[in-house]
Parts: C-alpha cells; structure tokens; sequence
C-alpha cells in the first residue's frame, strides 16, 4: 500500500475513534478537531456543486430525516394489502384515520375525478399518506417496505408512489441489490458509505424545479428494492459505516459530492466531466487500474456489430427523446472515436452521416443512443472500446471494456481490493481521488 493508502488508513482510524460520542451540541470547527465533521441538516449551505456547513450553526443531527424514493412512477393503479391496518390521511383534509383492509389481501388503489379510491371506498382528492404501524406490515404490489408512502397525484390520472424512510433504513434495501450476496463484508461497507454520500447528495441539493421525490428506484439512481432486499451483510454494512459520508475540497470547506460509482470500469475509468459533462470534480476524475477488475464478466466483451439502417433508426429515436440534433439525421456514414482521455479510454464519438453531417457525442450519449431499443446482443455495455470499424453497411464496436458508466467507484475493483485484504475506509479514499471519509451524523 502507497503512502496515500496508509494516511487514509490513518484517517479511518481517527475517524472511527471518534465515534459517536461527539456532542450533539458542538459548534462544527471543535468536532473537526477529533478528524470529524458533523454536517448540520438544517445548517447546510447547498448548491448543484455541493452541500457545505454553515459556519457559525449549531451543529444537529441528519439521523432520523428521510428520504423520498420514488417506487412506482406514474401508474394508473397499485395494489396494497395490509396485516396491521394502516393509518391514512390527506393534503386536503389531515384527519388521521385507520385505513381498514381486509388482512393480506391485495386491494387495488387508484385515482380518478373524485380522488382516491382503494376497492370501493373513496378517501378524497389531494396527496395521500399511509403510515404503516409496524414497517413492512403494508405491501404495495407484493412488496414490503419500511417507513411511509405518499400517492401523489399526476394528470390523466396517473399518480406516484413514494416511499419515504430513513436514509439507512432505505440503504438496507440499497446494497443487497448493488453489491453480489458473496461478495465481502468490506465491499458491503464500502458501497453503503458510497450510497450514503450519493442519497444524501440527491437529498440536499436544491433543485431548478423542486419535485415531490429525491431519487429513484432504480439504476437512474440506485436500485432499491424495499424489506425483500435486505440481507444480514447489507444491514450490518449500513449499521456499521452508520453516518460515514466521503466529502471534498480543503479543510474547513468540505462538501458532499455526487459520488457516483458503477459495476465494473474495465481498468479505466472516466470522469464525470466527460460522462456528464459535469463541472470538473478531481474526487471524480478518471483513474488507471489494470487488470484490478478483471474478475468482471464484463471485464472485456464484444465485437457488437449494428447495421447502419438499424444505427440511424436508433440514433433518431434517441435525439427525439431528448430534443437532440441526431434526431435529423440522415443514413449513418461512420461512427470514430474523436477524443480519449489520458489513460486512453474514449470520451467523445464523431458520428457523420450520408450528407456529410457531423455530430459530436458524448461518450455516455453515444452509448446510451447506440443503446435506444436495442436487443441484447447489440447492446454497449460501456462506451470503453478500442476501435470502431466501418463497413460500407455496418459499424463494429471492438474490444469492448467494462460495464456502466465508468465513473466513481468500481464495484469489481471494490471487490477485488476487498480480497486483498483491504478495508472499506481505504477501498472506498482509492476510488475518489482527495476526498476524505468525515461524519454526517
């Protein structure tokens, strides 16, 4: 282990030594000096670039807030079925009432012109809140969970379902369904930080246009899948790391980030710059490893080999979806790599069609439309590849490399140093270069 790992180790034992005895009282400067930084829920100065403490604020406690999961998106209808009988009221009138359904029987639910109907009994228009006595005695469409939910109405009668819990009681539904159930406690404890740090971040961040959920449930935020998720590891994992976030930028002025992570980088990852064309993040610049995530069966793959015609098709429907230039395009001509980063991994695309048209794609835009209703076997499974071969009527993706967007964290890599012996603290301080393990709450 270089030097680097052995200061983080360092840090983490610090970290851990400080524990949570910190007064709950204490100004944020004096807990610094015990290696921690007590981050105030309500004394956070928050913007898109990060959430830093408020000087001057007495410092409180994040333990216990919740976060808003939106479970089921726009529906029409979701079943529900109780073993308690749940407590229920409304926006429009906040009457808390005991919502009687006959036990373990799922009972649809739905909303229409004169608010909300679950089997034939009306509850009123206006949000709806269901607030389980016991968690996990309320299902919705089969499926347990802890803390509350809120119906929030939508047009054309469609509404959302969101599940609102606290931060590590949903981090227990998290890890189970990012992290394999065999792999090591250590991963378990390194995904759990990473996943605190990235919900929080979500949680905190004001927002352009303010919305009734802070991530989703699935992997356009972390996949998240209730009480029947939950494992031994990925409860001990949340307990243990309870409160334990990664932050950035220089001491007295450290923020939460986005700290993304994937499945496997293929031995490069990208930064977030290049893959979101995010503001430049040096936690989340990109990073050589080798062969460190080889035991990936995603490690290498391909050729993946697209007609030109069926590119074109999905190169449009993709520029619809987000209003972007190539929904005009005409018949693809080429497809080449147009910039690498400094370890080589590509990060911008050159598409040029039949009329000479050139268009300049992102390496996350060029996977995600060469993606845009593909079958399997002609699916990207990252935007890391080696060479791109023309022919005159199809294009070849070759050498392919890793799985997902290859920013943040590797699982595989996670997983790997795990093996070797490492612990979370200096897994998780490799995988986000400069940033620091500190105490949310």
């Amino acid at each position: 282990m270089g030097d680097t790992g052995k200061r983080m180790m360092r840090a983490g034992s610090s970290l851990r030594a400080c524990g949570r005895g910190i007064g709950r009282v204490m100004h944020w400067r004096v807990v610094l000096a015990c290696a921690c930084l007590t981050i105030i829920w309500g004394g956070l100065l928050c913007s898109p670039s990060g959430c830093t403490p408020k000087s001057g604020t007495a410092a409180g406690q994040l333990e216990g807030q919740t976060i808003r999961v939106r479970i089921h998106p726009a529906v029409e209808q979701v079943s529900i079925s109780a073993i308690q009988p749940p407590i229920y009221y409304t926006s429009v009138d906040s009457t808390q009432r005991q919502l009687d359904l006959p036990g373990g029987v799922n009972v649809p639910i739905a909303y229409g012109s004169s608010g909300w109907m679950i089997g034939r009994t009306s509850l009123g228009p206006g949000n709806l809140m269901i607030r389980p006595i016991v968690d996990g005695s309320v299902r919705v469409n089969g499926r347990p969970y802890r803390g509350r939910f809120s119906l929030v109405p939508l047009d054309g009668g469609r509404f959302d379902v969101v599940n609102e819990l606290d931060i590590d009681a949903y981090l227990k539904g998290v890890l189970a369904k990012e992290v394999l159930a065999g792999w090591h406690e250590e991963t378990y404890k390194a995904q759990a930080i990473v996943a605190r740090t990235y919900a929080l971040y979500e949680k905190l961040v004001p927002r352009q246009r303010p919305r009734h959920w802070d991530v989703y449930a699935d992997t356009r935020s972390q996949v998240y899948g209730g009480m029947d998720a939950e494992s031994a590891k990925s409860r001990q994992a949340v307990d243990t790391t309870a409160g334990i976030v990664l932050v950035a930028g220089p001491s007295g002025q450290e923020r939460i980030f986005k700290a993304y992570f994937h499945s496997c980088c293929g031995g490069i990852t990208q930064s977030s710059m290049h893959a979101f064309n995010d503001g430049y993040e040096e936690a989340l610049s990109e990073q050589y490893v080798g062969s460190l995530c080889s035991a990936s069966p995603k490690f290498a793959w391909g050729p993946v080999v697209v007609m030109k015609e069926e590119l074109t098709r999905r190169l449009k429907k993709w520029g619809e979806g987000r209003q972007g230039v190539t929904r005009d395009i005409a018949t693809v001509r080429s497809v080449d790599i147009e910039m690498r980063n400094r370890y080589g991994r590509p990060v911008r695309f050159a598409v040029t069609d039949a009329r000479g048209m050139r268009y300049s794609l992102g390496a996350e835009e060029m996977r995600w439309a060469v993606n845009t209703d593909a079958w399997p076997e002609t699916v990207l499974n990252s935007s890391f590849v080696e060479s791109i071969i023309n022919d005159s009527d199809r294009v070849r993706f070759l050498g392919g490399h890793g799985w997902g967007h290859g920013v943040g964290m590797c699982q595989w890599c996670a997983e790997s140093r795990a093996q070797a012996g490492m612990r979370h603290e200096d897994i998780v301080t490799l995988a986000y270069p400069q940033a620091r393990l500190m105490r949310a709450y």
